[in-house]
């Protein structure tokens, strides 16, 4: 029974839209809503592309041997007692 959506139901659904929310609103609610999905697609698509070379890049690299020394600021050991 609510396998399949029949044509009739898009026709009752357009027509309940037109009545809530106006003939004029319609169309820019539709634009607004295809802007919208125009920025997601593109900061997804971006999302993609940034994250790939970091994929790429893990199995090729080493893990480093440095090691960091204090700066004076994190160095508490000159400190003198008050």
């Amino acid at each position: 029974m609510w396998n399949t959506l029949q044509p009739w139901h898009l026709i009752v659904l357009v027509v309940v839209l037109i009545l809530v929310f106006g003939s004029k609103k319609l169309p820019d609610a539709a634009r607004s809503l295809g802007k919208s999905m125009r920025i997601f697609k593109s900061e997804m698509h971006e999302l993609q592309h940034e994250r790939k070379p970091e994929v790429e890049a893990k199995p090729d690299s080493a893990p480093s041997a440095r090691v960091d020394t204090p700066t004076p600021e994190q160095n508490h050991t000159d400190a003198r007692p008050a």
